[in-house]
């Protein structure tokens, strides 16, 4: 009786094997059939849906995370390395810079003016003063320009090197600016450039910066036309952004300052 039953199993084993053969088989047929006529197999169509799912979105949303979080670690810890390396390294300068600045004209040293950050976010900013003291007391907020008689002879000298950025190493410290991104500008001028520069405020999308691709490769701001142009190069600032674009904007900013080809 055991036999028999053994038997039966052998051979229902048989047939399941051989129905899976054939099935595969058939599919297999099928398949090569749709793909000859130009139609796309269901299964094709269900790993595509597979890879449009919300478990693939999420892996490709983790990626993205991930790097932009590494992105902004080494940015971040370059700002504080190179900061502090070079408040140390240029001390002697800005000592130097201190004592013209203060005998050659009357007022601070520094000078503080509140500046438009990342997303918004008001600060104020650092510099060595360029100008004479209350420049802006009668005018109101206005654009500096190339032979600007407010400018200080030493404030003329150090805005063509970019010396007068230095203090902005402090505002790099804090967390408020970076060595390289877009210039941060004053309230009064964002409230305008927003009402006539579309997209304007893509570029309060990174912190600002000592330095930037549009200091680099424009001038000082005299039209509407020179501030549209500069903020194209931010965004494709803020678009490519990584270390080894700081890097090169690091170079191109110490080599201005060497040449004296600063803008």
């Amino acid at each position: 009786m055991s036999d028999i039953n053994l038997t039966e199993t052998r051979e229902n084993e048989g047939l399941i094997s051989e129905f899976k053969q054939n099935a595969r088989l058939f599919f297999m047929f099928r398949r090569y059939q749709k793909m000859r006529a130009g139609e796309r197999p269901w299964e094709d169509q269900f790993f595509s849906s597979f890879e449009k799912s919300s478990i693939s979105k999420s892996l490709k949303v983790l990626r993205v995370r991930l790097v932009l979080s590494w992105r902004s670690m080494v940015k971040r810890s370059l700002d504080i390395f190179v900061s502090i390396v070079g408040m140390i390294a240029v001390f002697p300068v800005i000592a130097g810079i201190a004592v013209a600045i203060k005998i050659t004209s009357r007022g601070p040293i520094f000078f503080k003016q509140t500046r438009v950050g990342m997303r918004g976010k008001i600060f104020n900013m650092y510099k060595f003063r360029t100008m004479m003291q209350d420049a802006e007391a009668k005018s109101g907020p206005v654009w500096a320009k190339e032979n600007d008689p407010r400018v200080t002879p030493i404030g003329a000298f150090l805005r063509k090197t970019h010396l007068d950025e230095l203090p902005q190493f402090i505002n790099v410290l804090h967390g408020e600016m970076s060595l390289v991104g877009p210039r941060p500008e004053r309230p009064y001028f964002v409230q305008e450039f927003r009402k006539v520069i579309p997209h304007y405020d893509r570029r309060l999308f990174a912190k600002p910066g000592i330095t930037g691709l549009a200091q680099i490769k424009r001038r000082y701001d005299e039209t509407i036309h020179d501030v549209k142009k500069k903020v194209r190069y931010d965004v494709l600032y803020i678009r490519k952004m990584c270390p080894v674009l700081d890097m090169m904007v690091l170079a191109m900013t110490v080599k201005a300052v060497v040449l004296g080809t600063g803008r």
